[in-house]
């Protein structure tokens, strides 16, 4: 791993936390901007649960679900959301700002992932040539041999990512109210 890849690794949820209170302060939602966004960000929701629901973490390659589509989902998931959030923001500075934080912090940290996967199953060069890093495939990989697990799914805690989206829409919809009034 690079050495910016680990302090990314490490600074990728602070700096999300900051980024969203610096998103707060910026955002000027409408009613259409939250609703239009709210389609991305539900889109992203899904993908990422369904990508939590199948990937078992160091214990094997995830080749099923969306992961015979893409190698990172669930950065694919984050990506679609924030293009949501960016969106029902209605701001250009927020999304140049989402734009430099997936390319200098999860991009790094993507690439490091590939390389400890590369290192830990013999078998990933072969997914790799054949899965798109990011952008999805047409059509799956392999028939996948797994299934989704709600228990994954809460494993990997990934409600939070439900949690967080709601709170946040819900204080963009408080802030159009407020500042309608």
């Amino acid at each position: 791993m690079t050495r910016w890849a680990a302090i990314a690794r490490r600074i990728r949820v602070p700096v999300g936390f900051a980024f969203a209170a610096l998103y707060l302060w910026l955002a000027k939602p409408s009613a259409t901007s939250i609703c239009a966004g709210s389609v991305l960000i539900i889109t992203g929701l899904a993908i990422r649960a369904l990508a939590s629901g199948h990937v078992r973490k160091n214990e094997q390659l995830t080749t099923s679900g969306p992961y015979a589509y893409t190698r990172h989902p669930l950065y694919l998931g984050s990506l679609i959301m924030a293009a949501g959030f960016s969106l029902a923001a209605r701001s250009w500075w927020i999304a140049l700002m989402t734009i430099l934080i997936f390319a200098t912090i999860y991009t790094p940290v993507m690439l490091a992932e590939e390389t400890f996967l590369r290192q830990r199953f013999p078998h990933f060069d072969d997914y790799a040539r054949a899965v798109p890093r990011l952008w999805p495939r047409l059509t799956s990989f392999t028939s996948g041999r797994g299934s989704f697990s709600w228990k994954l799914y809460c494993q990997h805690r990934e409600y939070n990512a439900l949690m967080g989206s709601v709170v946040i829409l819900v204080v963009l919809a408080v802030k159009l109210l407020r500042n309608s009034n």
